[in-house]
């Protein structure tokens, strides 16, 4: 399964933990950036990585910069994306089970690297939960999307 994964600087080291973990555990990750740890622009990384995930290119994405914040907010201008922000496992779980979230933001000044690991476990390991309710809320969230996003 193709992982895309992206980061700006505060995302760097976060980010390569887990590309690791992505490769040591039979998942190929696709790299959009950034690969250093100069001062960079995390729209222009975690939109790519949104792209592939929107496009099909990739089935899931691992956006990270520090907060995980602006990096949530740009993955969440593509269409089609739903990107969320978790900082511990239960929110990822519930976000893949409720919101077939379908790209993962993380906080790489926020939380470590271990936690960070096993939010990304989580939400890769939970499949969405197929519930009427959860589908219907979804489908509102498209419809949104289909209205704003032109």
């Amino acid at each position: 399964m193709k992982i895309a994964i992206a980061c700006d600087h505060g995302g760097l080291t976060l980010k390569e933990a887990v590309m690791k973990w992505l490769t040591d555990n039979g998942y190929e990750a696709v790299n959009f950036g950034t690969d250093s740890g100069a001062s960079c622009d995390y729209p222009d990384f975690g939109v790519k990585a949104a792209e592939a995930v929107a496009s099909g290119e990739c089935a899931f994405g691992v956006v990270v910069c520090t907060t995980g914040i602006g990096i949530s907010i740009a993955a969440n201008k593509v269409k089609g994306v739903r990107c969320a922000l978790c900082s511990e496992p239960l929110s990822a779980k519930m976000t893949r089970l409720h919101n077939n979230a379908n790209v993962l933001a993380l906080g790489g000044g926020m939380i470590g690297v271990n936690m960070g690991l096993e939010i990304v476990k989580t939400f890769l390991e939970t499949p969405f939960s197929e519930e009427g309710k959860h589908i219907r809320r979804i489908d509102k969230i498209s419809a949104i999307e289909e209205r704003y996003m032109k």
